[in-house]
């Protein structure tokens, strides 16, 4: 079984990170380049265009477009553009994408300076990605159904059959949905005795909402399903500050997956590609992240709520890497529909 893993920050990352000294000859080409293009799957209004913002500032004369879609659409285009011999894109981002596009000889490895200082889990060794922001996922409960006494503190919890019918949780078949969670139960438990729960889990009837983890939120702040599965805890964090009755819960382990930024072979500009990738993960575009409420990958940049990190929320955590996505999805899946359909 797989020791989980509990972030713990050095003494050192609380020093001020030194500027990485970026190549003046990959800013001049970039410059030369002129653009380049982004396909994402972050949210456009809340991170990509203020980051496109402030890249645009520092970098005059380099303009981004950017194109939003979900991992899997993502990468379709890439490869229908590749094999059309008209690639358009020359960075993306999500590890859903990411995992797609691995076999296919159509990512070119680069080791960001900018990626030093980071943790291991949050680089590839490589080079073939590099994280920006990460995920946790966890449970979530609405707080005017259910009185903080009486939450579910354990997937133990789950089982108790006054749940029975009242849990939801995405039709997402990714490390963000059941799957992962089929693989957090079995990595917690082993498997015979994870396989054993999962069976009991699935008499719980959760329901699966045909939509994203966002969405399944909202059902539980709504109080249609007062407890959400897989749900990001920051979005939680938003909604409440917002006045939404919801709560997440430190459920332990939660999953930490990492959001991946990658550059494509033949990117029609190369050099803009990397030069945004590094003002990506520099300490500019991390606290970028942070203001926009998204998880920066950089550890030492502070959030607005630090509980909401390992280290200071004082929860464990289950990463996954892309690598690990890619072996272990199909597994996963098949357990999935095995018990739940």
């Amino acid at each position: 079984m797989r020791a989980f893993k509990l972030a713990l920050l050095l003494a050192a990352l609380a020093l001020p990170a030194r500027a990485a000294e970026i190549d003046p000859a990959m800013i001049e080409a970039a410059r030369k380049e002129g653009g380049v293009v982004w396909y994402s799957g972050m949210i456009v209004n809340q991170i990509v265009r203020p980051m496109v913002d402030a890249f645009e500032k520092k970098y005059p004369g380099i303009k981004v477009q950017y194109s939003r879609a979900s991992g899997a659409d993502n990468a379709l285009k890439i490869v229908n553009e590749a094999r059309a011999r008209r690639p358009l894109a020359d960075i993306f981002d999500g590890s859903t994408a990411f995992v797609s596009l691995l076999d296919t000889g159509l990512i070119a490895p680069f080791k960001p300076t900018e990626s030093e200082r980071y943790p291991s889990d949050r680089k590839d060794p490589a080079m073939l990605w590099s994280a920006a922001n990460v995920y946790y996922y966890t449970a979530a409960y609405n707080t005017n159904a259910i009185p903080a006494a009486e939450a579910p503190q354990s997937y133990d919890d789950l089982l108790n059959p006054k749940w029975k019918g009242k849990i939801a949780w995405t039709y997402d078949l990714t490390v963000g949905g059941p799957p992962g969670f089929v693989h957090n139960i079995l990595t917690l438990k082993g498997h015979d005795k994870g396989m054993e729960w999962l069976r009991a889990f699935a008499k719980q009837e959760p329901a699966v909402i045909p939509a994203a983890q966002r969405v399944v939120l909202d059902k539980a702040i709504s109080g249609e399903y007062p407890i959400a599965l897989m749900t990001l805890s920051y979005h939680s964090t938003i909604s409440a500050a917002q006045g939404a009755p919801i709560q997440w819960l430190k459920m332990p382990p939660m999953i930490m997956s990492v959001n991946t930024f990658s550059v494509l072979k033949g990117a029609p500009h190369p050099n803009a590609a990397r030069l945004l990738i590094e003002f990506l993960l520099s300490r500019e575009g991390q606290e970028i992240m942070a203001a926009n409420d998204y998880m920066p990958a950089d550890p030492a940049v502070p959030i607005k709520d630090p509980t909401l990190t390992p280290e200071h929320g004082k929860f464990s955590i289950l990463a996954v890497t892309p690598e690990e996505q890619k072996a272990g999805l199909p597994k996963w899946t098949a357990i999935y529909n095995e018990i739940f359909k």
